[in-house]
């Protein structure tokens, strides 16, 4: 039960990183996943600028997009992010395709219709846009928690709306995980760390959570929580676990074989580092969260999730990799 009250309306200020499993065509390609940032007393004032939450508020889930209407983050109350409802308990038991982009549309025509326009004839857009709400439908979620404080919330806050929030996403070096490591290393600085043997140096979800692991052991004081939001039952086909690098390199026939041809002793160095070393496992004494357990769990009252955002496109928040005075976020480098 400690994880479903971190998620619903925990006295306690929170963080979470989000380690989410791949799926789709793009799963296919790069099984690295995706990483968001949950802050269950921050809020959204709009999806590109924050606010501290009010009595009641579950939280936002924040992350790094790529082409979504030119900015770099977006900022979206906990449920709508999970479910694309207003409120756990409008949740489906189940989900095929079609229920789960009616719930996203139905949410993108009242809440961000000024970030994703309609479509030929109002129909629903293609693009990105969907990766805002409704992530449970496509994938399971790993969650890593740790106790913050109002302090370093504001702090974010602050920074955050202070500050530029156009779209310069590389999958490289400026990518979701980028994005999660630098907000984790906002409110720890020196948390997160690149990895060389597993990801040859590129920040993916896998190492994030690694990292956090890491210093919430070091740092008991912080109580790391682990938790499971499972994928919504269904027809929707289900999500693949998350590698890092060398991990899809080393168990993928399709990149390892051609890599051994043309650069041999790159390819078998990579596989005895991989096989040498203490691999990712995620915490075995993981709450598994179900969403009858999140409509249980859930304030009741005015807790925001069904006042509209606002509808508008003009800039507001801020770009995360920044330097220079305090208050604002450096870059995770390699350490």
């Amino acid at each position: 039960m400690c994880a479903v009250l971190l998620l619903c309306g925990s006295a306690h200020a929170r963080i979470a990183v989000f380690m989410e499993e791949p799926y789709g065509t793009f799963g296919h390609m790069n099984p690295t996943g995706h990483a968001a940032i949950y802050l269950n007393h921050v809020c959204a004032a709009s999806p590109t600028e924050l606010r501290e939450c009010k009595a009641g508020e579950p939280g936002v889930v924040i992350s790094r997009y790529y082409r979504v209407a030119g900015y770099d983050w977006f900022a979206i109350p906990l449920i709508p992010y999970l479910y694309a409802v207003d409120r756990s308990a409008q949740m489906p038991e189940t989900a095929t395709v079609e229920t789960r982009d009616h719930l996203r549309d139905a949410y993108r025509r009242r809440y961000l219709r000024g970030y994703a326009p309609d479509g030929p004839n109002g129909s629903m857009p293609e693009g990105d846009w969907t990766q805002l709400v409704g992530a449970s439908y496509d994938r399971k979620i790993y969650g890593l928690s740790l106790l913050t404080t109002a302090e370093q919330d504001r702090a974010f806050i602050a920074m955050c709306n202070d500050r530029s929030n156009d779209s310069h996403f590389n999958l490289i070096y400026r990518n979701c995980a980028n994005f999660s490591g630098t907000v984790i290393g906002f409110y720890f600085p020196g948390a997160v760390h690149r990895s060389f043997i597993f990801d040859a140096g590129v920040m993916t979800p896998q190492q994030v959570a690694r990292s956090v692991v890491k210093y919430g052991k070091k740092h008991p004081e912080l109580e790391l929580t682990p938790f499971v939001i499972p994928q919504v039952p269904g027809t929707i086909e289900r999500s693949r676990a998350v590698h890092g690098v060398a991990e899809s390199l080393v168990k993928s026939k399709k990149y390892v074989v051609p890599l051994a041809l043309l650069v041999p002793e790159f390819t078998g160095g990579l596989a005895v580092s991989w096989f040498a070393v203490d691999r990712f496992a995620f915490p075995k004494d993981a709450e598994v969260l179900s969403g009858a357990e999140l409509v249980k769990a859930e304030t009741t009252g005015d807790n925001g999730l069904t006042a509209p955002f606002p509808d508008r496109t003009v800039k507001a928040g801020s770009a995360l990799e920044s330097s220079g005075s305090p208050g604002q976020l450096a870059p995770v480098v390699a350490r």
